[in-house]
């Protein structure tokens, strides 16, 4: 049996790993016949959602005593990596779901941890083990919502969206910016601020029915890449959310998120994998064409040329480059025990970001460079993937922000805080 797509990633998967990657593999195809009109079309393709949850993969992050799956991020960057190899922008949408289990597992890590007190565990452990019940045992697709468009100097999200107590439960008002899936996942979940707090500590978890009065998206969703993903954002107006729908205790999100491995809650090479995976396919693409076009004269293949040598060696450099930076990000932030310590992890991070998203649009340029002008037509792989792979020199943030921030770290032992209340 050939090697999976997602192998070139994970090199050494256990039995348990390879079982989960073989779900995956097996939706490839049907992903790969869609993708074309899912970009064409600039929609998210509610089939999808379908096709993923009859394969069990709604769950792949979810723990099996809650019908997950048991996955850990090795199983989740597998997979984004070998749907984005197909279908980027639901590999992204695929991304923020499983983001959605971090609510639970970390939730209940912190409680093992004894982060929470007697009086609020009970409905700690209640939230998390709905976040896990509904992606696990349930099969539902979750959005997430945290990212708002404000900024702040000292925050790298700044969450200004608010929840004020009402009989039975919570009101929510607020924009948020980004977050796939608008309008197709099942549920949302929420991160606002508890009114009269004006800290981190304000900072809790809400579930919200997609069809919730008062929920609406805050944009079309018409980008140059990535254009299936229906990342329209969130508007939310005198939205209602009952009691047991929201873990609305102050500092309980920031005490979960203690129990990541990385900033935040971790796991976002998970996202950046994604391009690579565009960057792997348009790779092969590009070497296909390479060797079975032939000059007209001398009937060699068209990548014997001298500089169309120099494409094929440019993209393998920069493509080796993006996977060496992956793999270990994955390593470090995966392995047990830990090789490295927490800073060191998140240190990396904010470089590797960076540096698997410029290779991976390198691989891209040069692709497109190999294709000539017939690759430029809106639908071909070469025009698509560039379009993609140059959504992810932006997305969560640039390479630049990644490399200051790195440097803050390195000399001053200092990160931007993660998140704050405006």
């Amino acid at each position: 049996m050939g090697k999976m797509i997602s192998e070139l990633l994970i090199e050494d998967m256990t039995p348990e790993e390879r079982e989960r990657a073989e779900r995956v593999e097996s939706i490839l195809p049907v992903l790969a016949e869609r993708a074309v009109r899912t970009d064409r079309e600039g929609r998210f393709d509610p089939d999808n959602v379908r096709l993923l949850g009859d394969a069990g993969l709604l769950g792949l992050m979810v723990p099996r005593e809650y019908g997950g799956l048991g996955g850990g991020l090795r199983d989740w960057a597998a997979a984004c990596f070998a749907i984005g190899s197909v279908c980027p922008s639901t590999g992204l949408a695929y991304f923020f779901h499983n983001t959605s289990a971090s609510r639970g597992t970390l939730a209940l890590a912190a409680l093992d941890e004894g982060l929470f007190s007697e009086e609020e565990a009970p409905k700690v452990r209640a939230f998390a083990e709905k976040v896990l019940y509904t992606m696990g045992r349930d099969r539902k697709w979750l959005a997430n919502y945290a990212s708002e468009s404000v900024k702040s100097e000292h925050s790298a999200i700044t969450i200004t969206t608010e929840a004020h107590k009402v009989e039975g439960g919570w009101e929510l008002n607020g924009v948020k910016s980004f977050g796939c899936a608008t309008g197709i996942a099942d549920q949302y979940l929420v991160t606002a601020g508890l009114q009269g707090i004006n800290n981190a500590s304000a900072l809790c978890t809400f579930f919200v029915d997609r069809d919730a009065p008062g929920t609406r998206g805050r944009i079309e969703w018409d980008a140059m890449g990535m254009r299936g993903t229906a990342t329209e954002g969130l508007v939310l107006e005198k939205v209602f959310v009952p009691d047991d729908a929201a873990l609305a205790i102050p500092g309980a999100f920031a005490r979960s998120c203690q129990m990541s491995r990385s900033s935040f809650v971790g796991n976002q090479v998970a996202a950046s994998v994604i391009y690579l995976g565009a960057a792997v396919a348009v790779y092969q693409a590009a070497i296909k064409m390479l060797k079975e076009k032939t000059f007209v004269d001398t009937g060699k293949p068209l990548g014997t040329g001298p500089f169309q040598s120099q494409f094929v060696g440019d993209m393998y450099a920069d493509l080796q480059t993006a996977l060496l930076w992956a793999r270990r990000q994955i390593q470090i932030e995966s392995c047990n025990p830990p090789m490295v310590s927490k800073d060191e992890v998140v240190t990396f991070w904010r470089v590797c970001k960076g540096q698997v998203a410029e290779y991976s649009f390198k691989v891209g340029v040069t692709a497109l460079k190999a294709a000539g002008t017939s690759g430029t037509m809106f639908s071909t792989p070469y025009s698509r993937a560039l379009r993609d792979l140059a959504m992810g020199l932006v997305q969560a943030f640039p390479a630049e922000r990644g490399r200051l921030e790195a440097a803050a770290l390195i000399i001053e032992g200092r990160e931007q805080n993660s998140f704050g209340k405006g």
